[in-house]
């Protein structure tokens, strides 16, 4: 993307969508260019999450936070926004969120802008960036206005994209298993809210807690 004209490219996927408890979670990720014209030999194997072993998302977690050529925006909805909107609509909402946030931000603007301003128009005259969202999936985000393209398992074919698939992934993860402290029967620093046989066994025995998707079939069949 950076060879074909652009100057930023935004990569964003989300993670939790299927789960029957916990929020849905985005991470936006943006690169500088000085990335892609380095080495970087801890970052070869990296893939999207579900590719990868537990420890495995933590160890290239820990090294994507410490890149200084990296800015990302993670953004999230809870439950009861998923029940209101629908769990599609929810994840575009985060999506939106995310990407809004990592543009706006103090450290995301600065470090977009800045890249604007190094560079010259023909004309001589300062011009913006040319920006672009990669997305994960068929659709487009609705209501962001930039310049976006979906792509089909890009979290497979896009290396920002998996980047950003191992950032939320994590993210949500810990959650989890803070939320687990907090509800500890539910199982949930094992399955992650995740319809496994555990967590269903703990739907049925238990009910609901307060973190379940009561609008997802297997939850309200039990209220």
């Amino acid at each position: 993307m950076l060879a074909s004209g652009y100057d930023q490219v935004i990569g964003i996927d989300e993670v939790g969508m299927g789960c029957l408890a916990g929020p849905v979670v985005v991470c936006a990720v943006v690169f500088d260019k000085k990335f892609f014209q380095k080495n970087n030999p801890k970052l070869r194997w990296l893939r999207e999450s579900k590719l990868l072993l537990p420890y495995q998302r933590e160890k290239f977690a820990a090294e994507l936070l410490k890149e200084k050529s990296i800015k990302f925006a993670i953004c999230y909805c809870y439950p009861k926004t998923i029940d209101r909107l629908n769990i599609y609509q929810a994840a575009r909402k985060a999506m939106r969120g995310a990407v809004n946030s990592l543009v706006k931000s103090p450290q995301g603007s600065t470090f977009l802008r800045t890249q604007g301003r190094t560079l010259s128009s023909s004309s001589g005259h300062i011009r913006y960036p040319k920006i672009i969202v990669l997305v994960d999936g068929k659709t487009k985000i609705d209501g962001l206005k930039m310049e976006q393209r979906a792509i089909v398992k890009g979290d497979r074919k896009v290396f920002t994209i998996a980047c950003a698939s191992i950032l939320a992934k994590v993210y949500r993860d810990k959650m989890m298993t803070k939320y687990s402290k907090k509800f500890p029967k539910y199982g949930f620093e094992k399955h992650k809210g995740y319809g496994t046989k555990l967590h269903r066994a703990a739907l049925v025995k238990l009910g609901p807690c307060a973190i379940h998707r009561r609008s997802f079939a297997p939850v309200s069949k039990l209220i």
